[in-house]
C-alpha cells in the first residue's frame, strides 16, 4: 500500500511537520508564560470569537498576538538544525521545514545502575532541551567513565590508557557538551529503542549525512 496519504504528504513528512509545530507551540507557551499575554479579559475578544459569540474576522490581529508570533520566528534554528524525539526514537536533520535526514536513533534507557561497593549511582538519561554542536569528532575514542567497567562486572581500572576504546562509536561523533554526543554504534539492530546511557546513537548511513551537514554551532533539540 502507498504510504502516501491523499494530501500528497508522506506519513514521514507529516509527523516531521507535527514536531516542528509542536517545538513551536512550546516555545510559543514558553514566551507567554514569561511576558504574559498582555490581555484585559474583561474587553478583549478572544482568538476565536467576540464577546457576544459571534466569530471575530479573519483579519483582525491583536498586535501583541503578532508580536509574540514575531518573537517565535525569530527563535526558530537559522540553517540546518537537528531534532531529537526521545519517545519515537527519530533523528530528524532539517533545514527549515525541508528534511534532509529522518532516521531512527536511540536516546537514554533512563535506567538506573548503582555501585554497592562504593554506595554510587548513575541514571542514563539522555538531557532534553536545546544545544549545539560543540565538537565534530572522526573516528572518537570512547574513554569509558566507571559506570562502564562496574555495569560489566569489571574493576575500575587505575592505568589511565586502559579506559579506552576503539570503534566502539562509529565513524563520527557530534559532542554537544557534558559528555554526551550524537555518535554512531555497532549495534545497529537496536536503533529505535532507548538502550543508551545517555548519547544518541545513529545508524552509519545516517550519522554520515548529519555529520557532513552539521558545522559547530549547529542547534541540537531534544525533547
Amino acid at each position: 500500500m502507498s504510504a502516501r496519504l491523499r494530501c500528497g504528504l508522506s506519513a514521514s513528512a507529516l509527523v516531521t511537520l507535527a514536531v516542528v509545530a509542536t517545538l513551536e507551540l512550546v516555545v510559543l507557551l514558553l514566551l507567554v508564560g514569561l511576558a504574559g499575554t498582555g490581555y484585559d479579559y474583561e474587553t478583549a475578544w478572544s482568538a476565536t470569537a467576540a464577546p457576544d459569540g459571534a466569530v471575530a474576522p479573519v483579519g483582525l490581529r491583536d498586535p501583541r498576538a503578532l508580536r509574540l508570533e514575531k518573537a517565535l520566528l525569530r527563535l526558530r534554528p537559522r540553517g540546518t538544525y537537528i531534532v531529537v524525539d526521545q519517545t519515537h526514537n527519530r533523528l530528524r536533520l532539517l533545514r527549515g521545514r525541508e528534511v534532509l535526514v529522518d532516521a531512527p536513533c536511540s536516546a537514554g534507557s533512563g535506567m538506573v545502575l548503582r555501585d554497592g561497593q562504593e554506595g554510587r549511582s548513575w541514571v542514563f538519561d539522555t538531557p532534553r532541551g536545546r544545544f549545539q554542536v560543540l565538537a565534530r569528532l572522526r573516528d572518537p575514542v570512547w574513554r569509558k567513565p566507571d559506570w562502564a567497567f562496574v555495569e560489566e562486572g569489571e574493576p575500575v581500572p587505575k592505568d589511565p590508557d586502559d579506559r579506552f576504546e576503539y570503534g566502539a562509536l562509529g565513524e563520527y561523533a557530534l559532542y554537544f557538551g557534558d559528555g554526551y554526543m550524537i555518535h554512531g554504534t555497532l549495534y545497529e539492530r537496536l536503533l529505535g529503542r532507548s538502550v543508551t546511557h545517555g548519547c544518541i546513537r545513529l545508524g552509519r548511513e545516517a550519522l554520515r549525512k548529519v555529520y557532513e551537514q552539521s558545522p559547530l554551532g549547529t542547534s541540537i533539540l531534544i525533547f
